[in-house]
């Protein structure tokens, strides 16, 4: 006996990556639809082995599925998911919409998953933004041997944080770079975002910061710690897919390099790769289709009392947001609804 579960958006990056890892890690699904905008009815995804042609999510009755995991910007999210939580279909939402929202649980399943609980209020779930999912599986285990104080992180996101378009506007720049004659001009990004890197995410603040470096602060706050003080520094960079981050971390007391290397393996969804030597570390290329977070560079802060430095690597379309999603997702059947 399996779930009756909805992909909404399944036509996109993300909700193609959803229905992959469902079936990858064979989520235990009785009936599965894929829906998608009135523009893109019909578009045929793959689940598994099977072809399924999306539906319009405008006019679907969730009544009588299980879950929904949604893969659409928050205007779409505010209209379809309190009509999907309100027929009894537990959504997980991958959008910001709901993530500050103190009765909507943020969840990574490695870091929270008591949170689980709190979903019956509105019955909605939140999958925290991509750069925060990967460092929050991080600093979890560290931060249960030795209290983190403060974080201080930067990060090199890919362009396929911002979508098709990111992807389409590096491809497209990169070969134009070769030909005199073929101009193409940033319109995805607010610069040239072809062998440059741009520190501009989201849109700024008042404070001089950016909207997706505020949500590291605040959801790295509401699924460890709100005692953690966390500034981030968010970078765009010509890599396709992988999100990297350099993450300093000042604890309440010591803790040795080798003790946080071993703490680090033993911690789940967490691969350490870390040797002293050309190459023995992870870059975003090599992350790409994998499950796990990789940590490498772990090494002591000397300008610090208490400090380490490491360096936090992962798929953006998959911890970042699609794995996150099919985690929870798992968590929310084996913990409440019981059924798989």
């Amino acid at each position: 006996m399996g779930y009756n579960v909805v992909v909404v958006g399944a036509t996109g990056n993300v909700g193609r990556e959803m229905l992959n890892i469902l079936a990858e890690r064979q989520f235990p699904v009785e009936k599965i639809v894929a829906l998608a905008s009135r523009r893109s009815l019909g578009t045929e995804v793959s689940f598994g082995d099977k072809t399924l042609k999306t539906q319009d999510l405008d006019t679907f009755d969730f009544d009588g599925w299980d879950m929904a995991l949604f893969a659409v910007g928050s205007e779409a999210t505010k209209k379809y998911a309190p009509v999907a939580a309100k027929a009894g279909c537990t959504v997980i939402d991958n959008s910001s919409l709901y993530r500050y929202d103190p009765d909507i649980p943020l969840i990574v399943p490695e870091v929270n998953p008591e949170a689980v609980h709190g979903y019956a209020k509105k019955n909605i779930i939140a999958n925290p933004n991509c750069s925060t999912a990967q460092m929050v599986v991080a600093l979890k285990p560290l931060h249960d041997r030795a209290k983190i104080k403060r974080v201080v992180v930067s990060t090199y996101q890919s362009v396929s944080g911002a979508g098709k378009e990111g992807i389409d506007e590096l491809w497209d720049q990169t070969k134009s770079m070769y030909n005199p004659t073929d101009d193409k001009p940033a319109k995805k990004f607010t610069k040239q975002i072809a062998f440059n890197v741009i520190p501009h995410i989201d849109v700024f603040m008042e404070d001089g910061s950016t909207k997706e470096e505020w949500k590291m602060v605040a959801e790295t706050k509401k699924i460890i710690d709100p005692a953690i003080k966390v500034t981030a520094t968010c970078v765009r960079v010509p890599v396709f897919v992988g999100h990297s981050e350099a993450v300093n971390i000042e604890f309440d007391e010591f803790l040795d390099e080798d003790e946080a290397r071993d703490i680090l393996r033993e911690a789940p969804g967490i691969m350490v790769i870390d040797k002293r030597e050309d190459g023995g570390y992870v870059s975003p290329v090599e992350c790409v289709g994998d499950f796990a977070t990789f940590i490498s560079r772990i090494r002591q802060d000397s300008t610090i009392e208490n400090g380490l430095n490491l360096w936090c690597v992962s798929d953006n379309l998959r911890k970042g947001a699609a794995l996150n999603a099919v985690q929870i997702a798992e968590l929310l059947g084996r913990e409440v609804l019981k059924k798989g």
